[in-house]
Parts: C-alpha cells; sequence; structure tokens
C-alpha cells in the first residue's frame, strides 16, 4: 500500500508500505511483520516550513495501517527502486526524524555505499599467485570471475553489469556494482582480490561500464581499506535495521 499526504494541493510526503505473510516460505525476520518499506518527504524549508507536519501525519497513518495489518513486528527502511539506496542515509535527517518521533530506532548495522570510476580501477595483470586464472560463470548476483589455481577456487567476484534494467533506469546506464567479492581465507593478503577487482573492471569495460558500486559495514575495516586503495570513493553511511516496539 502507498500512502501520500497532501498540503496546499502539493503532494508532500509519500510512504510504500509492505506486509509480509506468516507461513513458512517468508524468512523469520520478516513473518508476519509489516514495513514501511520507504518514506519521502520534502524538508522544512523558508518557502514551506510546515513540511514536517504533513510528514508526521503521514508517519502516524503508517503506524495506523500497520496496526490494522496486525503485524507483530514493525519495520521501517529506506529502500528505493534504485540501486545504492536503502536504510537511512545521513543526506536524510529529516527521514529519519519522523522515524524517530514515531518511536523507531535503529537496531541494524551502518553501511558504506562507495563507488569507483571503473577507468580508474587497476587493470588486469600477471596472477600473483603461479598458474592462477580466471574463469567466468554465471553467478548468484551477476556475471562471476573465479581465480582458480586448478580446481581449487581461491576467490570470486560478482558484478551486476545492468543497472539500467534493459533501460528502464535510462540514468542507470554504465552503472554496475559489486554482488559478491570473497577471497579464501588463506589466500587473503597475497594480491588474490586486487586481481579480481582487476578482472572484473577489463570485463566491465567490455560492457561499457563506467561506474561501479560496492558496499561495507562501517566495521569491516579490511574490506574498507581495500576498497580504498582500489580507487573507491565513500558516497554515503546509511542506517539499517529500524525497528518499532509495536502496539
Amino acid at each position: 500500500m502507498t500512502l501520500v499526504a497532501e498540503q496546499r494541493r502539493r503532494v508532500v510526503a509519500a510512504a510504500h508500505l509492505l506486509r509480509y505473510g506468516g507461513g513458512g516460505e517468508v524468512g523469520e525476520c520478516y513473518r508476519d511483520a509489516g514495513e514501511i518499506n520507504w518514506l519521502l518527504h520534502w524538508p522544512r524549508a523558508s518557502y514551506w516550513p510546515d513540511a514536517d507536519q504533513a510528514a508526521d501525519r503521514l508517519a502516524a497513518a503508517c503506524l495506523a495501517r500497520l496496526r490494522r495489518w496486525d503485524a507483530t513486528t514493525w519495520l521501517a527502511d529506506g529502500t528505493l527502486p534504485t540501486p545504492g539506496i536503502y536504510g537511512v542515509p545521513e543526506q536524510w535527517p529529516h527521514v529519519r526524524a519522523p522515524y524517530q518521533r514515531i518511536g523507531f530506532a535503529q537496531r541494524g548495522r551502518t553501511e558504506v555505499v562507495l563507488l569507483a570510476l571503473v577507468d580508474q580501477l587497476p587493470r588486469p595483470a600477471e596472477p600473483p599467485l603461479p598458474g592462477m586464472e580466471v574463469r567466468r560463470t554465471v553467478g548468484v548476483n551477476g556475471t562471476r570471475l573465479s581465480a582458480c589455481l586448478g580446481e581449487e577456487v581461491l576467490g570470486y567476484i560478482e558484478v551486476e553489469a545492468d543497472l539500467a534494467d534493459g533501460g528502464r533506469l535510462a540514468q542507470l546506464g554504465g552503472w554496475a556494482d559489486v554482488g559478491n567479492l570473497h577471497v579464501a581465507e588463506r589466500y587473503r593478503r597475497r594480491g588474490v582480490a586486487t586481481w579480481l577487482v582487476g578482472q572484473a573492471a577489463d570485463w566491465l569495460r567490455l560492457a561499457r561500464v563506467e561506474r561501479l558500486l560496492d558496499y561495507a559495514a562501517i566495521d569491516e575495516h579490511d574490506r574498507l581499506a581495500l576498497l580504498g586503495r582500489l580507487g573507491f570513493r565513500e558516497l554515503t553511511r546509511t542506517a539499517r535495521g529500524w525497528v518499532h516496539p509495536g502496539p
């Protein structure tokens, strides 16, 4: 269900709500839950000083709907239908405020969203381990490029190269994101991850991709350090896991 708030004949706030089922096909964390999947509103401005009042009215209506749905858990987020925007980004204090005013609090982790220019990522280089080669397959989250030594997989990276959704999101043409980056424990700090990113960047250049997104939790210090060395820069930090105590 989508709710909107109008003020002086103008839509100034909107929210999209989800009600999850109670069957075994639903993950335990979401079973019988209700969620404000996203809530957006105009921030207060000199020409619109009461926009936050409309946001509060809308937020209260969201809680009333979750209550009528008999949801056992009340959740909130900011996931928009575009990559890289989820949780409550630090640039949205005006969205965080109505969530907090109606009783939501962050219970999940804070994540860093990063961006790199593909042309500035490493170029393919000699394998850091003798005999290592790359193999390309279909992955869980896009194209998977694996670092292999014989039949042993040392690590892999997955990249989704069509964030434009076949042209439906035209402004995201030339954007991709990292679905997974993993290196086996005993092969870490030996250049495998850097080599894999170089292989992925070369593959993305063939697809005319210009920008690459990646994500990490703020306590993943090694991963953040690696991404920084590779040329990724921080775009935002976003707070996940907003929970309300319920009725």
